[in-house]
């Protein structure tokens, strides 16, 4: 079982502890394009235009400033680092050991600035959407995309993949259709089926961890759907020619976070 996650836009800076090791996270082959965009991303972020390239405002002006220096700055594990409300839902701090270190094997965040990384890679926190056209670099998504597939394609052979990422950041990665799962969200609304984004970010990080949780890993996009089904109303879309399939999770008009 491979899970994709998107990153959290915000990030919880590490205050204490060993700067990150390029050495030390997962998926080596991407060094070299880690390094490229974390100079031009330092570049950017020293210019007087930082906050219009990056697309932040000014009340962000540390995390920006804190790009200049991220080969300096403490590091944290990525699922610490990594905040809000998907991150929230799956509750990394309160799994069992045994959970933590499946989810430490089995999820991958695709990020702006790394390319992917492990959950437990230690990284700083940084400020860097995969939308922005980077100087030196050009739109994230298209520079990455050829330096991830051959990488994480590798990583995905064999494995079922969930994919919980945002459409922006499934366009740097597209895993092999066949063994791939995209998990989208619906609300009922009115009867009709409404895409809420806000519940879409709890509703796959509780999948995740309900995954996780679970002792046994669905290996098919059918044992998937079965292993959903124990928490929520679902269906599952086969997948056709280049579109993976896709697990729709259906949640009741009276839906509220503290549901599941």
């Amino acid at each position: 079982m491979l899970i994709l996650l998107p990153p959290s836009e915000g990030k919880q800076p590490a205050t204490q502890g060993d700067m990150y090791d390029a050495g030390a996270l997962a998926f080596q082959e991407l060094g070299p394009a880690r390094a490229e965009v974390l100079s031009a991303l330092a570049d950017v972020s020293a210019s007087a235009d930082a906050h219009r390239v990056l697309g932040v405002g000014a009340s962000l002006a540390e995390d920006v400033a804190r790009n200049i220096t991220l080969h300096r700055e403490p590091a944290a594990p990525a699922h610490a680092v990594y905040t809000g409300v998907l991150y929230e839902a799956l509750g990394y701090r309160s799994l069992t050991p045994a959970q933590r270190r499946k989810a430490d094997d089995s999820v991958v965040v695709i990020s702006a600035l790394w390319g992917a990384v492990g959950f437990g890679d230690r990284i700083p926190a940084y400020r860097l959407g995969m939308s922005v056209n980077l100087p030196g670099i050009g739109k994230l998504a298209s520079w990455w995309k050829p330096r991830l597939n051959p990488v994480l394609g590798e990583r995905a052979a064999g494995e079922l993949v969930i994919d919980c990422r945002s459409s922006t950041y499934a366009a740097a990665f597209a895993p092999p259709p066949d063994s791939t799962v995209a998990v989208s969200v619906f609300q009922l609304r009115g009867g009709q089926r409404k895409v809420v984004s806000h519940f879409a970010k709890h509703t796959r990080g509780k999948l995740a961890r309900h995954l996780l949780q679970r002792r046994a890993e669905p290996k098919t996009p059918a044992a998937l759907l079965k292993a959903t089904q124990e928490k929520w109303e679902a269906e599952l879309v086969e997948a056709t020619g280049r579109k993976a399939h896709q697990l729709n999770i259906i949640l009741p008009e009276d839906h509220s976070f503290a549901a599941h």
